[in-house]
């Protein structure tokens, strides 16, 4: 008798701990600290990608010693990656960081409808002559910036390593030179453990 109920309870323990899991309790964590829970890109790959790149930009010539900030336009980072990555992300956080260094101004490509759509508005005869805004005013960009997102995975047994890279470019508008383009790489070494019951 005293076996089966310890049999029973055994059991419902292991059905229990067998059973579907949910995160129920959570903390805020530094947003700075290595994060390595998977072996998939991460927002630390992302920071130092876009910190070593974004100083090696700054510091070229053609933004460092440029008498006035040149006028920049952020277009896209091509995924080459297995991964879903989300690049705007990686873009948004890049202009960011351009802009922080206040060396550098910005167009922003997606608000051109938007601003269009607002210029169609104000001269539609309900805005006043002294605070409408048309066509005609804008600042071109002088330079784009665009990108790609590479990476390879090797697996061995029980060991993994994933490589990215992350190349950047900025292209002179006016001559369709590039001016500067550099790439972050990094290696991430995972080894797969079994996992029990």
């Amino acid at each position: 008798m005293k076996i089966s109920i310890l049999f029973l309870l055994a059991l419902s323990l292991f059905i229990t701990n067998c059973g579907p899991k949910a995160f129920v309790k959570g903390q805020y964590d530094d947003v700075q600290r290595e994060n390595l829970l998977n072996d998939q890109w991460s927002e630390t790959d992302m920071q130092n990608a876009v910190k070593d790149l974004v100083a090696s930009l700054v510091n070229h010539p053609s933004i460092a010693n440029a008498k006035t900030p040149p006028v920049v336009m952020v277009t896209q980072l091509q995924n080459k990656t297995s991964e879903h990555i989300d690049t705007q992300s990686i873009m948004d956080m890049f202009r960011v960081e351009l802009m922080n260094s206040g060396k550098i101004e910005f167009i922003d490509k997606e608000a051109r409808q938007d601003i269009k759509d607002e210029y169609d508005y104000q001269n539609s005869g309900v805005v006043s002559d002294e605070t409408k805004k048309g066509p005609g005013g804008q600042t071109g960009a002088d330079f784009i910036v665009n990108g790609r997102m590479d990476s390879i995975v090797q697996e061995v047994g029980k060991d993994k390593t994933v490589y990215y890279k992350m190349t950047m470019n900025l292209t002179n508008l006016k001559t369709s030179k590039m001016v500067w383009s550099n790439y972050k790489q990094m290696r991430k070494q995972f080894k797969k453990k079994s996992v029990g019951l």
